[in-house]
């Protein structure tokens, strides 16, 4: 038996109708209150220079598109379509998480002691590229992404994992905590470049593979009468699209730091002043 029209055709207001998932719901709201908190008590005592507006309203806007992505029926439509499924994951990974990150207030953790300590570790970007690397790799091998939709772990378990692992790159790449994070521009840069690899290259398999990858998919009645050929490339075409931007601050903070290096060389030697001159 067919599918009714209203279930193959969804239009935007049934794809945003709520549909709420406490495992996300609980800790997004925590979060969110722990954070006005803050940036009401920051400005009564005076300190609206380390939390101003705007990165509220950033970090606001980011909670409100992880809410949307999380407590809506385009969450339980995973097997249904895959590019829809791929364009949630895409705004977990790459918008939610730098409104997060901008979003954050001057704060200077200490990276010898507890939490600095902690985010030192975590905000290297060897363990912040490894564990990147390693959900986008094994989530899209045909094995883990089958496993995981069959298991019905894909839709409450992968989108926390590229929300979190997202998270550490993108603070890799801004640099929000200084204190603990002494990386330089083009260090940086250099990072987002080989971060957006893994992400291109599964885009590439979609896009050119001749034949559906993922087993749940190949008979699948996919939304919007697309044909699960046509679901896969477009999921190509949306992870490719959605990973640009970052691929793009990744060759400016490149550019950067060739021309600060450039500079850096074009001085003239710092003159040496002899004594005899430095007493007259």
């Amino acid at each position: 038996m067919s599918a009714p029209p209203s279930t193959l055709n969804p239009t935007l207001a049934d794809l945003l109708s709520p549909s709420l998932d406490p495992l996300f719901l609980i800790p997004t709201l925590l979060i969110a209150a722990a954070y006005l908190w803050g940036f009401l008590r920051a400005h009564r005592e005076g300190r609206a220079q380390d939390w101003p507006a705007w990165k509220a309203a950033l970090f606001a806007l980011g909670v409100l598109l992880l809410l949307m992505t999380t407590q809506s029926r385009a969450a339980t439509l995973t097997q249904s379509s895959m590019a829809l499924y791929m364009t949630r994951l895409m705004v977990l990974a790459e918008v939610v998480p730098p409104l997060l990150v901008l979003g954050l207030p001057r704060l200077r953790p200490d990276p010898r002691r507890g939490p600095g300590r902690v985010l030192n570790l975590l905000l290297d970007p060897w363990v912040a590229l490894a564990l990147w690397t390693a959900v986008i790799i094994y989530w899209n091998v045909p094995a883990g992404f089958n496993a995981s939709v069959v298991s019905n772990t894909a839709a409450p378990l992968l989108p926390g994992l590229y929300l979190l692992s997202s998270l550490l790159v993108w603070s890799v790449i801004l640099r929000p905590l200084p204190t603990v994070q002494p990386a330089d521009i083009g260090s940086r840069g250099w990072f987002g470049l080989l971060a957006a690899l893994p992400m291109m290259g599964v885009a590439s398999v979609w896009l050119y593979s001749p034949r559906v990858l993922y087993t749940p998919y190949v008979g699948a009645l996919c939304l919007w009468n697309y044909t699960p050929i046509q679901n896969q490339q477009l999921s190509g075409w949306i992870m490719m699209l959605a990973g640009l931007p970052a691929l793009a601050l990744a060759f400016i903070q490149l550019f950067a730091w060739l021309i600060k290096l450039s500079e850096t060389q074009g001085m003239p030697p710092a003159r040496v002043v002899p004594d005899s001159d430095a007493e007259n």
